[in-house]
């Protein structure tokens, strides 16, 4: 997995929260983060099969984070990942998660916007997510083009979404979608799955 850009970090009075690359030191708060947010059972859902195993797209992997006294807290996370969808070069967001206490600053908005132009920077043409259309929309998601794509497991239809970065980027997407990203290296998919099985505190 290539290393991830370190970026500073400077919060201010009139900024909350800032967002920043995901760094090495985040994956424990993030993954009780997702735990908190979808449930110990999430490693079960479908999209997880487009994630397991892989690495996030180059760049593509962020953390939302706030001051708590002292200390700089991760409050949201947002990953996007390779795909072919249905033979089409693709990414897949998510999961976004956002710590319950901070869900009306913005959080989850911001690192939304903040990965899909990091995604139009890097050149990528398309990106699809499962997810509720309502809340999406307003993102520029809808189902126009993913009527013709599966994922592999069970899911509704109508929470199959899609966005062009690039005009006509998921044209001709149809069948089963894949990932297509690069491997984690054993070492890393070890500590990934220990640090899934620690313990939380309530």
């Amino acid at each position: 997995m290539t290393a991830l850009q370190e970026t500073p970090v400077v919060l201010t009075e009139t900024a909350p929260f800032v967002i920043r690359a995901e760094r090495a030191s985040d994956v424990v708060a993030r993954e009780a983060l997702l735990d908190a947010c979808f449930g110990e059972n999430r490693q079960m859902r479908t999209c997880q099969r487009l994630r397991d195993g892989r690495a996030p797209a180059e760049g593509l992997a962020f953390s939302a984070v706030r001051r708590d006294g002292l200390k700089h807290r991760l409050v949201g996370t947002l990953r996007l990942w390779h795909v072919s969808a249905g033979g089409v070069p693709a990414l897949v967001l998510g999961p976004l998660a956002v710590d319950p206490s901070c869900r009306k600053l913005g959080v989850g908005a911001a690192l939304m916007n903040h990965a899909l132009a990091a995604a139009k920077r890097r050149g990528h043409g398309a990106v699809i997510l499962l997810g509720d259309a309502p809340y999406y929309a307003r993102f520029g998601f809808s189902s126009l083009k993913t009527g013709e794509l599966s994922l592999p497991g069970p899911f509704e239809h109508d929470r199959l979404l899609g966005l062009e970065l690039r005009d006509g980027a998921l044209n001709g997407a149809w069948g089963m979608t894949v990932p297509a990203g690069a491997s984690l290296p054993k070492i890393q998919a070890n500590l990934l799955k220990k640090t899934r099985a620690i313990p939380q505190a309530a």
